[in-house]
């Protein structure tokens, strides 16, 4: 009889024991969707009013309104308490005028902060935007980019915020988050190129993907009558693996319609060659490209920030921060299996 209570004391202490460390392994993970809350439209509007005004002048590279874009996500990073990957409160990589190869009238920055990874803090996710547009127009109007790219810029600081939101309750990503704000996009992935080929804070082998964000605020003449959608560029192009997380990550949270025409190989409009993800792809680093697909106002002084859609660019920037919230916290790195 002894026996049989010192069995039954023991059994109920080893589970008792298995039960609190899978709910401490499951706590150490944390749930996306709490932090994905954190991404909302009122503040996304908030921001892109500021920072697609005619105050930044078009945010044009080497020019004074790009500067003050820059200022502007500096300030948005500090206030949040993310820090740089650089040097403290130096968010900016410094690339020379030479550069641009006579594309811009000055120097001008790349802005990076990140969030350090928990267990895996060498191994880095990247999320970019580019930070610039095409400025002031000869007749003096503005081109204010609050699509192109406006939204990706604003969404991804929101992004970074669901991030440092986690990882202040201790939820902390297990690998590193590059949060990678580029210039010189309109006149040639320069920003991009910069840090792709002189001056990557992150090793690129030890880079695991790339999610581009540029243009995910409007809708396209194909979708005006199903506006759940959002075109995805290059998923598959490098790995299988981050092509099926990517859908999986859809079908659980969002179910959104994901529309792969211009991942079309023969795609006329080369869309896969014209983002900066293009500058990660091209070292073998997987890449998705997110994208609403053009519109009349594009690189017109009519791409303001009154006509996006914020309900949509909550929804897409969500997908974004779950997808990346995978990427960062799966056991295994994804893995590159085509070329």
């Amino acid at each position: 009889m002894k026996k049989i209570v010192l069995y039954f004391c023991f059994y109920f202490l080893m589970v008792g024991c298995t039960s609190s460390q899978s709910k401490k392994t499951y706590k150490n993970l944390g749930n996306p969707v709490e932090f994905a809350t954190t991404i909302s439209a009122k503040d996304l509007k908030e921001a892109l009013y500021i920072y697609a005004s005619d105050e930044f002048e078009g945010r044009q590279t080497g020019e004074p309104g790009q500067k003050k874009a820059v200022e502007f996500i500096k300030e948005r990073y500090m206030a949040l308490g993310i820090p740089s990957p650089i040097a403290k409160d130096d968010y900016f990589q410094e690339i020379p005028a030479n550069f641009f190869n006579n594309q811009a009238n000055g120097d001008s920055e790349n802005v990076l902060a990140y969030i350090k990874g928990a267990d895996k803090p060498d191994e880095v996710i990247v999320i970019s935007a580019h930070l610039d547009h095409i400025g002031i127009s000869k007749n003096g109007d503005i081109n204010n980019g609050a699509d192109d790219d406006g939204s990706g810029t604003v969404a991804l600081i929101e992004i970074a915020k669901a991030f440092k939101a986690a990882a202040d309750k201790g939820f902390g990503p297990k690998r590193s988050i590059l949060f990678l704000h580029v210039t010189g996009e309109e006149i040639g992935l320069y920003g991009s190129r910069y840090y792709t080929e002189v001056d990557p804070t992150f090793p690129l082998e030890n880079t695991v993907a790339d999610l581009n964000i540029d243009m995910i605020g409007r809708v396209d003449k194909k979708h005006e009558n199903k506006r759940n959608y959002l075109y995805l560029i290059g998923s598959d192009k490098l790995s299988s693996e981050l092509h099926d997380i990517s859908e999986a990550i859809n079908k659980k949270y969002f179910n959104m319609e994901f529309d792969y025409t211009y991942n079309d190989d023969n795609d006329p409009n080369r869309f896969y060659y014209r983002s900066d993800h293009y500058n990660f792809a091209k070292n073998n680093i997987p890449v998705i490209f997110y994208f609403n697909g053009t519109h009349a106002d594009y690189h017109r002084p009519t791409d303001t920030p009154d006509k996006i859609e914020y309900d949509l660019l909550e929804t897409r920037s969500r997908l974004i921060f779950h997808t990346a919230w995978e990427l960062a916290n799966r056991e295994d790195r994804i893995k590159v299996d085509k070329k």
